[in-house]
């Protein structure tokens, strides 16, 4: 078991490491640009209200605490947490006048903050890739406030026969473009691949119940091609 966890790790760091300086530019050519919008509506169902903190964990280039951020006038108390070293400095340099945003190297299974300290546990695009995803629910259930709230965006099931017929054929094309941008097809092999053996909706919003959170709901974007996860701590 701690070798498959190690592995991951290492597999995850190393898919990092290639893409970091071309990341928000594939994410829009992979996407169509429409990943802003699913982020948007992320941070909509939200709806922070001043004074509300937030630890963004596997914060990739910082677009979920800058959206969130300027949903609350630069104003709030917003954490970042990214374990790839690449990742973290293109993040850090991304927001570098938000001065109400801090940084952390830490993973989503140990985080370095004390119990009930934030109002929002956001997590983009990062759940599919931690090694132990119980013990990464546990630990935002333990940071967050009584109240505070979890959500997750990240890829799912898609529930249209016709578009998951399309996306299938559309995802044997992501890895040739991966390697013609960054230079290597391995990353988004990788993504397509994890994406695939990923929970479904019910299944992740039932792993979020076991592990503590109650008033679990999603909602699918665009079919399913992602979904936003929501649970609250009581």
């Amino acid at each position: 078991m701690k070798s498959s966890i190690q592995s991951k790790n290492k597999l995850v760091n190393s898919v990092f490491n290639k893409v970091y300086k071309k990341y928000d530019l594939m994410n829009d050519i992979m996407s169509l640009g429409i990943h802003r919008i699913w982020k948007s509506r992320l941070i909509d169902w939200m709806n922070p209200q001043l004074n509300e903190s937030l630890i963004d964990v596997a914060s990739g280039t910082g677009d979920i605490a800058k959206l969130f951020s300027k949903k609350n006038n630069n104003s709030t108390r917003i954490t970042c947490v990214e374990p790839n070293d690449e990742m973290r400095s293109a993040g850090k340099s991304n927001l570098k006048s938000f001065k109400n945003i801090k940084w952390h190297k830490a993973k989503a299974e140990k985080l370095p903050f004390k119990n009930n300290t934030y109002n929002f546990y956001t997590i983009s695009y990062g759940i599919r890739n931690v090694s132990d995803i119980n013990l990464s629910l546990k630990e935002a259930l333990r940071v967050l406030k009584p109240g505070g709230r979890f959500m997750c965006l990240e890829f799912s099931k898609i529930d249209n026969e016709v578009i998951n017929l399309l996306y299938q054929k559309y995802s044997k094309v992501i890895p040739i473009v991966g390697k013609y941008i960054v230079g290597s097809s391995e990353p988004y092999n990788y993504l397509i691949k994890s994406i695939n053996e990923f929970y479904t909706q019910n299944e992740l919003a039932n792993l979020i119940k076991k592990n503590g959170f109650s008033n679990v709901e999603y909602r699918n974007l665009s079919n399913g091609i992602s979904a936003i996860h929501s649970g609250w701590k009581v």
